[in-house]
């Protein structure tokens, strides 16, 4: 739909791109996805285009949108996500190409065929060259929480309790942890795009250097897998599934509810969009100490010590 009123932000970044200069779009689509952002599909000189606006103080999420479009361009030239076309480092606004693709269906994702095309997507970045950025979500919990505070945010009582688990989980996986690799560390289901069968990831914005298993535990709990499926990634992933395999699964998807949470309490303080973010704060802290309540959490830190990383795995096998 052509727009005749294009939002005066948007217009001034469409200006900015230098390939478009005194080119007027042909047509102007929101985007509804995302709850951090504002994306818009831009039609302009006969192709089409994804616009990125970022939102206000997104750099108190930890995101360095120099090290996005980094991760975002390496993706692109991997193949596993749509090509990075412009970046304007005083905005942060991004520029890539508009994908015609559908949403990745969650109930297929107990099929076996579907799992293995999402684990050839996350394969792929996996492989990627090293990015400048580095993730820990045991580092960015402590973090969301000061930031939250300084900015006179109410720090939910569950955190003293999930920052426990959390303790006892680096612990245990610190031992068999590998050299980090590139990860998304935002595999939502909304991120993720299907064309002609293949999947694409889209939004960089988290990705770093990190531990690989974080990415695929994040995959499975924001993507509602069941054991059995879980069972299919690993084995998908690491060609086997051990004990310590499923233990470390299990951990760091505690570990990304307990991320999740923080994010929405430090978005209460950061963010502008209308967006329930105390719902959704408790609600992954409900699901972490769930999980960490369950009757096998102590098997899993003792399992995990034992566990050599997927890294350390592949390396061994060639």
């Amino acid at each position: 739909m052509i727009r005749r009123h294009v939002d005066p932000e948007l217009a001034a970044a469409i200006s900015a791109v230098p390939a478009w200069a005194g080119v007027a779009p042909e047509a102007v689509t929101p985007l509804t996805a995302g709850i951090t952002n504002r994306n818009f599909r831009v039609d302009i000189g006969g192709a089409s285009y994804v616009v990125r606006l970022p939102g206000k103080d997104t750099h108190l999420l930890g995101i360095d949108r120099s090290a996005e479009w980094e991760a975002t361009r390496a993706a692109g030239a991997a193949g596993v996500a749509p090509e990075a076309v412009a970046f304007l480092p005083g905005s942060g606004v991004l520029v890539t190409r508009f994908l015609d693709a559908d949403p990745l269906s969650v109930g297929d994702l107990e099929r076996e065929d579907v799992l293995a095309r999402v684990v050839a997507a996350i394969r792929a970045l996996h492989a990627m060259p090293p990015v400048s950025a580095r993730f820990s979500p045991f580092r960015v919990v402590r973090e969301y929480r000061r930031v939250a505070a300084r900015r006179g945010v109410p720090i939910p009582g569950a955190y003293a309790v999930a920052l426990e688990r959390a303790i006892e989980i680096e612990t245990a996986v610190r031992a068999g942890l590998g050299p980090p690799v590139p990860c998304h560390n935002d595999l939502l289901n909304a991120n993720f795009l299907v064309r002609d069968d293949r999947v694409y990831v889209v939004d960089y914005e988290y990705s770093g250097m990190g531990d690989p298993l974080f990415d695929l535990g994040n995959f499975s709990i924001n993507n509602g897998l069941s054991e059995d499926a879980q069972r299919t990634l690993l084995a998908l992933y690491l060609g086997d599934v051990t004990p310590a395999a499923v233990a470390r699964l299990k951990l760091m998807r505690l570990m990304s509810d307990f991320r999740e949470a923080m994010w929405g309490v430090i978005q209460q303080g950061i963010s502008t969009l209308d967006v329930d973010y105390v719902a959704y704060a408790h609600r992954h802290f409900e699901r972490c100490l769930t999980s960490a309540g369950d009757a096998r959490y102590r098997s899993w830190l003792a399992d995990a010590c034992l566990a050599a990383s997927p890294s350390q795995r592949r390396s061994s096998r060639r």
